[in-house]
């Protein structure tokens, strides 16, 4: 695992190579526990089979999934009990398997690759090209389009079904102010206030945060923007995040006073160089993942909550929403203040925004069905209290309606009529 370890840091972010080990130590642990394949505990460098055994037992009994068998391959199918993890968990081993085939510590083909995919995907595309030829455009008709559903598949053996990614809709108000006081008890240093108050202001994933500089503030004319990164943007800053007036106070705080403490560099704000970080351990490195996630998981501890960071994200687009719900005037400008949320947020895909907004739209119908209910039970009150009045007032209505009806005769309506008997 310490070998996987240092070649994924060179591949991926280093809290996607964290979540990956913490990931897999929950399997290897469960595999030294309570794995039997053939009456014998599974060890990881047992040959595939054994693994993929493993692994559909893993699947079943501590995730809480259903599988489906096919020929050479196997859907994985959440259920209720499934947390939301399965595909992290999944590309989590199939990576892990990757890199030990790839080192030469393990002897065997990965056992979450499904060795027939290439072969079968070669014979489809032996249909759908053209060797030797340009392709032509596909108004002509004359072969597959390159879309065509084969590219869609996986050559993973175990192959999550219906994996439509949802958010989490966190509508608790007063769940950052939980946390506060929850740092404020352990006596979290200055450093860590200012980043978990920006993570509920900002709405920020936390490498956005962590990998700031003093040059990102610089670059925004408004005093309360800071320049970030995006994910996939390739260390370019593509996008800003706007927070208090308050926080802006603390992380001057921060940057003059405990960063100047520990910095290789003691300058004040003013005199730092554009290239340097804004949050340091206290060697005065760069602060890390690794660092800071372990000073969170001491404060939620304490606070006696099982939140994950990546969660402050989630409450801060439900909030969002919720505001601009409540502040709007009309349809025109809850869209017009959705799309503006949506660029902030950098979102590829605009349509993620619908998930939050069902959340909404529950929560308006439940609201709109309540005060029903609430003039059911009035007019209920009523009738018993009066029965004769309402039953007059109801045969005077229909005698209303019979004679309008009369005098209109209204040839649409006899119609519609004689379509309902």
């Amino acid at each position: 695992m310490t070998e996987f370890y240092y070649y994924q840091q060179k591949r991926i972010s280093e809290s996607s190579a964290l979540s990956y080990l913490i990931t897999l130590e929950r399997f290897f642990s469960w595999l030294v526990k309570s794995s039997n394949y053939k009456g014998t505990q599974v060890n990881w460098f047992d040959n595939h089979m054994a693994i993929r055994a493993a692994v559909e037992d893993y699947l079943i009994y501590q995730m809480g999934c259903k599988l489906r068998s096919k020929e050479n391959f196997q859907y994985v199918i959440m259920t209720k009990k499934s947390p939301q993890t399965i595909n992290h968990f999944l590309a989590a081993i199939k990576s892990f398997y990757k890199t030990a085939v790839h080192l030469k510590l393990y002897g065997f083909q990965n056992p979450l690759v499904d060795a027939n995919y290439n072969i079968s995907m070669g014979s489809f595309n032996s249909r759908s090209m053209r060797y030797n030829k340009p392709r032509l455009p596909k108004i002509a008709g004359t072969e597959i389009p390159s879309n065509s559903s084969y590219r869609s598949q996986s050559d993973s053996y175990f192959k999550l079904v219906a994996n439509d990614w949802k958010p989490n809709i966190i509508a608790d108000i007063d769940l950052p102010y939980i946390i506060y006081r929850a740092g404020s008890e352990v006596r979290w240093s200055l450093r860590d206030e200012v980043i978990i108050r920006l993570l509920f202001e900002t709405g920020a994933r936390i490498n956005e945060i962590l990998e700031l500089t003093i040059g990102d503030y610089r670059q925004r004319v408004n005093q309360y923007e800071i320049a970030t990164l995006n994910k996939g943007s390739e260390k370019r800053r593509i996008k800003f995040l706007r927070f208090s007036q308050d926080t802006l106070k603390l992380l001057i705080r921060y940057i003059n006073g405990e960063r100047k403490m520990y910095a290789h560099e003691k300058n004040s704000f003013i005199k730092l160089s554009d290239n340097e970080v804004i949050f340091l351990t206290r060697r005065g490195n760069p602060y890390n993942y690794n660092a800071f996630y372990s000073q969170w998981s001491k404060i939620i501890t304490h606070a006696k909550l099982k939140m994950n960071i990546h969660k402050t994200r989630h409450w801060f687009v439900t909030n969002m929403i919720r505001n601009i719900y409540d502040t709007s005037s009309d349809s025109a400008e809850v869209e017009r203040k959705k799309h503006e949320l949506i660029n902030y947020m950098k979102w590829k895909d605009p349509e993620t925004i619908k998930v939050y907004e069902h959340y909404f739209n529950e929560a308006l119908f439940r609201e709109v069905h309540e005060n029903m209910a609430k003039k059911m039970q009035e007019y209920e009150q009523e009738y018993f209290k009066f029965p004769h009045d309402r039953e007059l007032n109801t045969m005077q209505n229909e005698k209303s309606l019979d004679s309008l009806l009369a005098a209109e005769n209204i040839e649409w309506i006899n119609e519609f009529y004689k379509e309902m008997e």
